[in-house]
């Protein structure tokens, strides 16, 4: 009898999205996920692949109106050489916001792994060389773009990848805790409009290192700092519980600051954070795992908008938005499925459901 009835439900949920997708498709061709949303909808970019692909461009304009650049905005970019600044592609892609009429994100300014080799040398060298050029650095970028970036992830993954201990970066062994709160205010000096967040993975579902963030968010408000933000990075895999989910967003929620779901993907196979760390657990993407996608990524936005009061809801990015683009398989060796379009750029199940979690009307 269950299998009779998850049999019909299967069905029913197939015809469900095949009458939806034929009505999108008679929508205005301006129409998109944007469109049905009370807060910004985004996505990361590669403004390289995203100018010289007219159809990609298409679904970017017509579905988001927030962009973050993939890479092009990281330090090793900026600033491969010594007293090099690289400005070209952060001007091409505010360029390209401006034009749309979106919000462009600055991802980001201090994370260990896009900290150019020259500076690790000359920092364990000299740590005071490295407070600061932290500083100039900061300076110089967010002062460059001030009024014109809306907000920034000024420091990304300053915890460990779980548990609640200071990751051991760079910036931490040279300059000690107080690294972040320095970033804040630097960054806060060359452009007191920004927003400004703490970026992080994992805080969704470690319990340990969510109350570690929340800890150091504390710390960081109690001493002034001016912190605007949490980014919950948000790649997640299938079988995190919505209960979990659901608990670190409120707690996050009840500091008061803006929630950013930064980096949303929803992955079926595992890793183990690290590059090439992914084990294959499916080979294969089938009917049924589509579903199943599709019904936690409307979980995850009619998580976002119940549990987030509406004035903090920064808005939702996801983290490329084609599984042709996406960064998960590259990175850690997979064959995965994470994104809510196809390889072939044709919208997954997984985009109606993430449609109807913001269509979705709740009871007052």
């Amino acid at each position: 009898m269950k299998n009779k009835y998850f049999k019909y439900k299967y069905i029913f949920t197939i015809m469900a999205i095949s009458l939806f997708s034929n009505a999108l498709l008679g929508q205005d061709v301006d129409t998109g996920l944007k469109d049905h949303a009370d807060f910004p909808i985004g996505t990361a970019i590669r403004i390289e692949t995203l100018t010289r692909d007219a159809e990609l461009q298409a679904l970017q304009k017509r579905n988001f109106n927030s962009i973050t650049s993939a890479s092009d905005m990281k330090m090793n970019r900026i600033l491969p050489k010594e007293g090099e600044y690289k400005w070209g592609k952060v001007d091409s892609i505010l360029d390209y916001a401006q034009k749309n009429n979106q919000r462009l994100f600055g991802h980001n300014l201090v994370w260990h792994s896009s900290t150019p080799k020259w500076v690790k040398e000359k920092a364990l060298k000299d740590s005071e060389w490295m407070a600061e050029f932290m500083k100039d650095y900061i300076a110089t970028y967010v002062g460059r773009y001030k009024g014109k970036v809306k907000a920034w992830d000024v420091v990304n993954e300053g915890l460990e990848s779980s548990g609640g201990a200071m990751r051991e970066t760079i910036w931490y062994k040279t300059l000690g805790k107080d690294y972040i709160a320095k970033a804040f205010t630097y960054a806060h000096e060359a452009d007191p409009d920004a927003i400004l967040f703490y970026n992080d993975f994992n805080i969704e579902r470690d319990t340990v290192k969510l109350k570690a963030t929340l800890d150091l968010i504390q710390s960081l408000r109690s001493k002034g700092v001016p912190i605007s933000g949490i980014g919950f990075q948000m790649h997640i895999r299938m079988d995190i519980p919505d209960e979990v989910i659901a608990n670190a967003l409120k707690k996050a929620s009840e500091t008061g600051l803006q929630i950013h779901l930064s980096e949303v993907d929803i992955i079926f196979n595992t890793h183990d954070d690290t590059r090439n760390g992914g084990e294959q657990v499916y080979n294969e993407l089938t009917e049924e795992m589509k579903l199943t996608q599709s019904d936690k990524y409307r979980s995850l936005v009619r998580m976002y908008r119940s549990i987030v009061p509406k004035e903090q809801q920064f808005g939702i990015t996801l983290w490329d938005f084609t599984d042709r683009d996406t960064w998960i398989n590259p990175f850690f060796n997979l064959k995965d499925w994470p994104t809510i379009f196809d390889e072939y750029l044709q919208p997954k199940p997984a985009y109606f459901g993430f449609l109807e979690g913001l269509k979705v009307k709740f009871k007052e």
